[in-house]
């Protein structure tokens, strides 16, 4: 009893009136049918009942007049009370108020639903943290912390800012962010984001974002946004359901000039003016919303969902979505008199003075072999070419074959075979000469992610037809590529814009939905009909170009959010399948003469709960099934 009273005492004020008014009307009609109301000293308790309901209601259709509003769910509902106050059918009055009563009360507990949602995002923020003033700690507002200020977290705290770590080391629970619910180890030079979790270890953090900068905010002004948003299935529900209003009216008002006979024009009006589906449609929207954020997937409105529940054709970036977007040595071909070492050790040290994503991967490469390291005296990078470098006696060179013969470097028959056969493979190619003489060539290749093939093989099992690549990479890169992950269409060697052009010339056959990084692919992503960024945690670029964002890189989570999507889709598609088979059975019942009025207002009351009841399933926080 007492955790009753202490959610009753949480509720909205408005939602506690309407559970009030509801309990008094129910109490009328139950008096009423028990014969307690027939009395004449009790029978003003329902016309008064009725009015109460009444007012609400006739006061809201007055203003949608005013507003030129006129086919409406409120406007046919007060044309059913005023037939029913004007009859004296005092029964059915108390009926259309307790149905709009529930409707009022379910509509305030839905916000208040989403509200929560985003209240529970601010729980995760802290109200203080502990800064580092010159060697003191001292526990501020949140308010006070500023950027380049040094932030320490322990055991057990959550980060306040996002920013990167200067000392320590921790693993750090990021599922408020991200939905994983495994740590993530970090250490010097690692960023953080704010409102994660340490769970072990402890850290001294520079402030890098704080406030309304924060990955935290950003995601908070995302989540109220897209609560602002309609989808088109819902203005294709509000447009068929003003049609469908309209013509019921006038069928009633046909009905009654051939009939004259006002209780059935009343219980015909009670049946169709139903505002059930007004509701449950985006109640469904708004519910995946607030599911596929719990799963670190953040879509700015339902109209970005819907679209998403029914496209056929979906466009991936390479680099960054597919890919891992990081070069990683695969292959080393020395020449027949070097040494596998010489060429790495020779092919490294001309690779530090440059910081082209090719030498960076040879540099980590050689690193990660424990070849002995060497350093450049001079290193000098020769744009889209190569490096020019020396050490002690030695003139080195890294780069393409064209470089290499440009610098009358001669290139021995066995390496120009390797070569052929890493450009071949779709690999990228770098050869390292000392004093002229070729020591071998490096192949790299960027790798493809583990869980790509089973994400886009899950993309076809959900019913998407077209799948397209687009890279800047160069034919054979890409066309390798598509051989491992089954895409038989791709565009390569493209530049920003002429990405652009190509979303563009599919955007022309239907809808289509484009993914990548969100940064290099800002325009590309904005010009799809859905954009979505992968791996927006902590970039602003990303999470302010697209309509979708996943806050990790993971395809898996593009999977779960279009699961999430075609489950909105498909359950607000049932609630207008729901809405007719009611309404089709309630009108037949009407005119087989087997309910009057009040039956047809309780009918209406009870049938309003199946489509809205469907719709609550979209609220689960379990990632949808496909």
């Amino acid at each position: 009893m007492r955790a009753t009273f202490t959610h009753l005492k949480n509720l909205e004020p408005a939602a506690l009136f309407e559970i009030l008014f509801s309990l008094c009307l129910l109490g009328v009609l139950a008096l009423m049918y028990l014969g307690v109301l027939a009395r004449p000293e009790l029978t003003l308790v329902i016309p008064i009942a009725a009015w109460a309901g009444a007012a609400p209601v006739l006061y809201g259709a007055v203003r949608q007049l005013m507003a030129r509003e006129w086919a409406s769910m409120e406007m046919l509902a007060s044309i059913a009370l005023g037939f029913s106050l004007y009859s004296n059918e005092w029964a059915s009055a108390v009926f259309i108020a307790l149905m709009l009563s529930g409707s009022r009360l379910l509509s305030v507990l839905t916000e208040a639903r989403a509200r929560k949602s985003i209240e529970s995002l601010l729980k995760l923020r802290p109200d203080t943290a502990k800064v580092d003033r010159e060697g003191r700690i001292e526990l501020v507002p949140l308010e006070a912390v500023r950027v380049g200020d040094t932030i320490v977290v322990d055991a057990g705290d959550r980060v306040p800012v996002d920013g990167m770590v200067l000392i320590g080391d921790a693993a750090l629970d990021e599922s408020s962010l991200t939905g994983e619910s495994l740590p993530v180890d970090k250490a010097v030079g690692d960023k953080v984001f704010s409102s994660t979790l340490v769970a072990s270890g402890g850290l001294r953090i520079r402030a890098e974002k704080v406030g309304k900068d924060t990955t935290l905010e950003k995601i908070i002004q995302l989540v109220e946004r897209s609560q602002e948003q309609r989808s088109r299935i819902m203005t294709i529900g509000e447009r068929f359901g003003r049609a469908y209003l309209i013509g019921m009216t006038l069928l009633a008002a046909l009905l009654w000039y051939w009939t004259q006979n006002t209780p059935l024009v009343l219980a015909l009006v009670l049946v169709v003016c139903a505002d059930d589906i007004a509701i449950a449609v985006p109640l469904a929207f708004l519910g995946a919303i607030g599911t596929a954020a719990q799963h670190g997937i953040i879509v700015k409105g339902s109209a970005h969902l819907e679209v998403m529940g029914r496209a056929k054709t979906f466009i991936f970036d390479k680099t960054g979505t597919l890919t891992k977007g990081a070069l990683k040595v695969v292959d080393l071909v020395a020449a027949p008199d070097v040494s596998r070492d010489d060429l790495l050790v020779y092919g490294a040290c001309a690779a530090r003075g440059s910081q082209h994503p090719l030498s960076r991967a040879i540099v980590s490469y050689a690193t990660a072999e424990g070849v002995r390291e060497v350093f450049p005296t001079m290193s000098r990078s020769v744009g889209g070419k190569g490096v020019i470098a020396s050490h002690d006696d030695s003139a080195l060179l890294l780069g393409r074959e064209s470089f290499m013969e440009s610098e009358g470097v001669s290139i021995d028959p066995s390496i120009r075979h390797a070569i052929d056969r890493l450009s071949d493979e779709g690999k990228s190619v770098s050869l390292v000469a000392r004093n002229k003489k070729l020591l071998g060539v490096i192949g790299l290749q960027d790798e493809i992610k583990a869980e790509a093939r089973d994400a886009l093989r899950a993309l076809r099992d959900l019913g998407v037809e077209h799948i397209v690549m687009l890279t800047g990479d160069n034919e054979r890169v890409a066309q390798t590529v598509c051989e491992q992950l089954d895409i038989t269409e791709y565009f390569a060697g493209l530049h920003p814009e002429d990405k652009v052009a190509r979303v563009a010339a599919l955007k022309n056959k239907g809808e289509v939905v484009m993914a990548g990084d969100g940064i290099n692919d800002a325009a590309a992503l904005s010009s799809a009909t859905v954009g979505i960024a992968m791996g927006g945690m902590g970039h602003d670029v990303t999470i302010e170009s697209a309509d979708v964002v996943l806050m990790t890189d993971d395809l898996s989570k593009m999977v779960d959010a279009i699961r999430i999507a075609r489950t909105a889709h498909r359950i607000a598609v049932e609630d207008f399948w729901i809405w007719g088979f009611t309404n089709g059975v309630g009108i037949a019942l009407v005119f087989g003469g087997y309910i009057g009025p009040a039956g047809a207002a309780a009918y209406n009351f009870i049938s309003d709960f199946f489509p809205l009841g469907n719709s609550l399933r979209a609220w689960s926080t379990r990632k949808a099934q496909p």
